[in-house]
């Protein structure tokens, strides 16, 4: 397993940013899939966004998609998500996950940490 940690949560205003981090530990942090998902208040955890190992293809649902970019950082071993003209439905404990090689789903996960977007 892996271990991450999620920070850069907080309240903002809507229309406002926020940026999340999230450290991951191992050393083949190159080799995860990378993802951040979401649970809104009496909702089931969704994706949110995704990175492959390449950094070069990410996936985003399509609530999030032309507001939220996600990055990663392989000589940091982090994960980010920018998140832009929030909205009071984005408020939500956001989770870090990671999918190791071998793996057919994220089986890593973060402690989460809550974003609230006032109206």
């Amino acid at each position: 397993q892996v271990q991450l940690v999620e920070s850069g949560g907080g309240l903002v205003q809507a229309g406002g940013s926020l940026r999340l981090s999230c450290t991951a530990s191992g050393s083949t942090f190159n080799s995860y899939i990378m993802g951040w998902f979401r649970q809104r208040p009496e909702k089931e955890r969704e994706f949110v966004a995704g990175i492959r190992r390449s950094a070069s293809s990410t996936s985003y649902a399509d609530s999030v998609k032309g507001r939220f970019t996600m990055s990663r950082d392989v000589v940091k071993r982090m994960v980010y998500l920018q998140m832009n003209s929030l909205k009071p439905e984005d408020t939500a404990v956001y989770y870090c996950a990671a999918q190791l090689p071998g793996q057919d789903t994220f089986r890593s996960w973060g402690q989460g940490t809550q974003v609230i977007v006032s109206s």
